[in-house]
């Protein structure tokens, strides 16, 4: 069974069900709400233009998320991007242990950034992950421990001062 663009009302579905997981995985690579929200739109028209056809959901959700890695990857070494100061921007959280945690996320260098949104946030196990971003699964496992160990020396550090 191919997963094909045939009417708008499937685009409206697919976009329905995947605008959040590519908005949050732009966001959490650019660490800038203007930039995560022009990379969303930049993976979605890409995948109205180009129509691919997948094999199931779950290839649909990994293209998805490697196109959204992509488009942020060309954001992120572009001259331009080089060259701008980021805003900015304050997000509201239920409470200040989940403001915390999500600061803390977004100061880890990128490629732990991804690996920690995408086992944490997205619920992809080792084995997608490294299919998804084209890299062998004890690379993901010791970005995860890496990415652990800052998150916990760094909000240890800040709880420990309250």
């Amino acid at each position: 069974m191919e997963l094909t663009f045939s009417t708008e009302d499937h685009i409206n579905d697919v976009l329905t069900r995947y605008s959040n997981m590519v908005y949050r995985l732009a966001l959490s690579r650019t660490r800038n709400i203007s930039d995560a929200e022009d990379i969303l739109q930049e993976v979605f028209l890409r995948l109205i233009h180009k129509k691919p056809e997948f094999v199931n959901e779950e290839h649909r959700k990994a293209w998805l998320i490697r196109v959204t890695v992509n488009c942020s990857n060309k954001l992120l070494t572009s001259a331009w991007f080089r060259r701008t100061v980021p805003l900015e921007e304050e997000l509201k959280f239920e409470t200040k242990e989940k403001s915390d945690v999500y600061y803390a996320v977004m100061e880890l260098p990128l490629k732990y950034r991804t690996v920690i949104h995408l086992f944490h946030y997205e619920d992809m196990s080792i084995s997608e992950i490294s299919g998804v971003l084209a890299v062998k699964e004890s690379t993901i496992k010791s970005q995860l421990l890496r990415a652990r160990q800052l998150l916990k020396t760094k909000l240890k550090g800040e709880f420990d001062n309250e």
